[in-house]
């Protein structure tokens, strides 16, 4: 493409304030015009300080060429912010990256079903458990997880992803060459062969801290919403989160221990209105009426078979068929309640050997809304209760 170095030369104009490169492309119409306009041509720009005049003076293509070549010799794509398969839903955000480059295949994102898990990634092994877990089961359905491939959350979410068969995006805040954190190197390069590892920063950028908060949006920007496990008060999942809300995008948060300081941030989010999840299956109650054709039915044998790998410490999504002889049909109650903690015993009296939903629990219990979503989710874990296709609560064993 003739045009491709003017818009690495757009790319690179400003540090920071990608809106003022959008700026000047919808008042030039293109790169190229951008940078064959003089001083004056800038001047009279809404938006254009005359700070930003001088960088965009600086005519010379030399990085350019630079960056180009270092494309050709990583094997990335380049893809511009007017490219047919930039995604809308990037595009339409406020900031959106003039350029994003590519490792991998990366599928036509307005038509798949996307949700970003972020948090911390000094998580708790809980923490961990839950994000590869539900990106597993979410994979399994066929949607497609987004995560920066930093330490903590995001590499759980990213090996459940991988597990669950479906595609993959890693979002990361440094050049596709320049591997962070080191020890995902493997992972990088399992993702790229899934689905596609994208970043904003040309070939050879490190990952200075600032460029991870603006990381965040672009996580945001390509889903439909995004799930937060584990975020404490200063954590850049809450800045996902934000950029989320910003963006019009669902925002769902894993409840937590009241008492974790890991969970501080994921469980002030519920109080400012995001959804409460304790399962794969919460999320894709969101969208499987939207996308009927994109999330796969529960027990359908393309997901027992072919979606979702075996893996013996995941249990799967796929629920056991009415003449399965291995069925268990009676359930030792009592046996169960000795293995279990008081507040556990109390929600698994509560259920019994019913199906009941969680609003149920919470006036038989006398717990908080918050405490009985955590206990559900912990036991849910445990493999000791599921929940039905009608959304309410069994003892599985």
């Amino acid at each position: 493409m003739s045009s491709l170095k003017y818009w690495l030369w757009l790319s690179t104009r400003f540090k920071s304030g990608l809106v003022k490169g959008k700026i000047l492309l919808e008042h030039f119409g293109s790169p190229e015009n951008v940078y064959n306009a003089q001083n004056k041509d800038y001047l009279d720009i809404e938006g254009i300080k005359q700070n930003d005049i001088k960088p965009l003076m600086q005519k010379e293509l030399d990085t350019a060429n630079d960056i180009l070549s270092d494309c050709a010799r990583i094997g990335c794509r380049i893809i511009t912010l007017h490219d047919s398969d930039y995604p809308d839903r990037l595009r339409n955000i406020y900031d959106p990256p003039i350029v994003l480059y590519v490792n991998g295949r990366m599928p036509y994102i307005d038509d798949e079903v996307v949700v970003g898990i972020v948090g911390s990634r000094k998580c708790t092994p809980y923490g961990l458990n839950v994000a590869e877990n539900v990106a597993y089961r979410l994979s399994c359905r066929g949607v497609i997880i987004a995560t920066g491939l930093a330490l903590g959350i995001d590499t759980a979410a990213a090996k459940g992803a991988l597990r669950g068969g479906s595609s993959l995006l890693g979002i990361i805040g440094s050049g596709l060459d320049v591997i962070y954190p080191p020890e995902n190197k493997e992972l990088f390069e399992d993702v790229k062969s899934a689905g596609a590892v994208i970043s904003e920063y040309p070939p050879g950028t490190a990952p200075v801290r600032w460029n991870f908060p603006a990381r965040n949006r672009i996580i945001s920007g390509l889903s439909l919403g995004v799930a937060v496990i584990e975020a404490p008060k200063k954590s850049g999942a809450l800045i996902t989160a934000a950029n989320a809300m910003e963006q019009g995008r669902d925002v769902f948060s894993l409840p937590g221990n009241v008492d974790a300081t890991a969970c501080e941030g994921s469980n002030a989010l519920l109080r400012e209105g995001a959804i409460p999840f304790l399962s794969a299956d919460d999320i894709i109650d969101e969208y499987i009426e939207l996308y009927p054709d994109k999330i796969n039915v529960l027990g359908e044998e393309k997901t027992s078979k072919s979606k979702c790998k075996k893996d013996v410490n995941i249990k799967t999504e796929v629920k056991k068929s009415i003449d399965n002889d291995s069925k268990v049909d009676y359930i030792d109650l009592g046996n169960l309640l000795e293995t279990l903690n008081d507040d556990e015993k109390a929600i698994a009296l509560s259920i019994g050997e019913n199906s009941v939903n969680a609003d149920e629990i919470i006036l038989t219990t006398g717990f908080s809304a918050q405490k009985v979503l955590t206990l559900l989710t912990m036991l849910e874990l445990a493999g000791h209760v599921e929940r039905n296709l009608n959304g309410e609560w069994e003892i599985t064993a």
